[in-house]
């Protein structure tokens, strides 16, 4: 069987831990699926109305996380980690049931979602993936924010840049290729903060969870955690990866080249839903081994589930 065909896990994997806005414990578990199922959530707390899809038509909230919501307000928090891990690896069809309103932040990463899928492996189906082709170039800008796609021969590449006040954050780009690159930096990036921001974040009500376990704290020029960062681009890699998870709410893996410039959640999902707008800036392809030879799954990820 091809790795061009749907994957889903092998069998039942759990996570446990905080929600970094909301503080509350939650138990989430990946659960196998069919093929043609996609990833559905389901909020096990509740005994109805408790399906809620990772679709980019669905996002009610992109204030420092992604949060989807079916037509029932059932709400599921901070999926953006989640979905990054799950792309990486390709998985296509899993259910995700979960005890609470928010995905664990657990390390802040990807890192804990990538490890344990790993240990437990994929089960490939008969059934070949489908992807998103993007055929033009479109665009959303936003003051002086800009993200861009468009097409690409077979690769989804990725170029990210910030630029923050602070001197030690300052200017960052990466450019990466999702199915070719190693991206363990990528995954393994935490989510960030600078320390002046604590205060206000918190009276909206948010970063409840928040800890230096779970978050990289940055006060003038210096990382608050004792272990440091983990690789030098670390701040715009947790980016890239927030980007990756907001990406796959459009049900499928992509071939195009996304540029961004100081962007984030909101950016991401506005320009799904312009992409989206219009048949003619994208094709559905479903995929056979004998017209791509291309996984279209990062193949470093896959070496640790082999």
């Amino acid at each position: 069987m091809s790795l061009l065909n749907q994957k889903t896990v092998k069998e039942a994997i759990v996570f446990q831990g905080i929600g970094l806005h909301n503080g509350k414990i939650a138990n989430l578990r990946l659960i196998p699926s069919e093929p043609n199922t996609g990833i559905v959530f389901k909020r096990i707390d509740l005994n109805k109305n408790n399906l809620v899809y990772p679709n980019f038509n669905n996002v009610t909230n992109t204030s420092l996380n992604t949060t989807i919501s079916n037509h029932y307000g059932v709400k599921v928090s901070t999926i953006e980690h989640l979905m990054g891990a799950l792309f990486g690896l390709g998985i296509d069809n899993v259910v995700i049931e979960i005890d609470n309103e928010e995905v664990p932040i657990l390390d802040g990463s990807a890192k804990e979602f990538i490890k344990k899928i790993s240990r437990v492996g994929v089960k490939i189906s008969e059934k070949p993936i489908k992807i998103i082709k993007i055929n033009k170039k479109i665009e959303f800008l936003q003051s002086d924010k800009l993200i861009t796609i468009e097409p690409s021969k077979l690769s989804l590449d990725i170029e990210f840049e910030i630029n923050f006040d602070n001197n030690l954050i300052g200017k960052q780009k990466n450019k990466i290729n999702v199915y070719e690159d190693d991206l363990n930096e990528v995954f393994n990036s935490r989510t960030f903060c600078l320390y002046e921001d604590i205060e206000k974040i918190k009276k909206f009500g948010l970063a409840k969870g928040g800890t230096l376990e779970n978050a990289i704290v940055v006060k003038g020029n210096e990382v608050l955690n004792k272990e440091g960062l983990r690789n030098d681009k670390e701040f715009v890699n947790h980016k890239i990866l927030d980007c990756i998870g907001d990406l796959y709410l459009c049900g499928y893996r992509i071939i195009g080249s996304v540029k961004c410039l100081h962007g984030g959640h909101y950016l991401t999902n506005q320009l799904l839903r312009k992409l989206f707008k219009n048949n003619e800036n994208f094709s559905l392809i479903e995929i056979q081994e004998r017209n791509l030879p291309h996984s279209l799954v990062n193949q470093s990820l896959l070496r640790a589930i082999a």
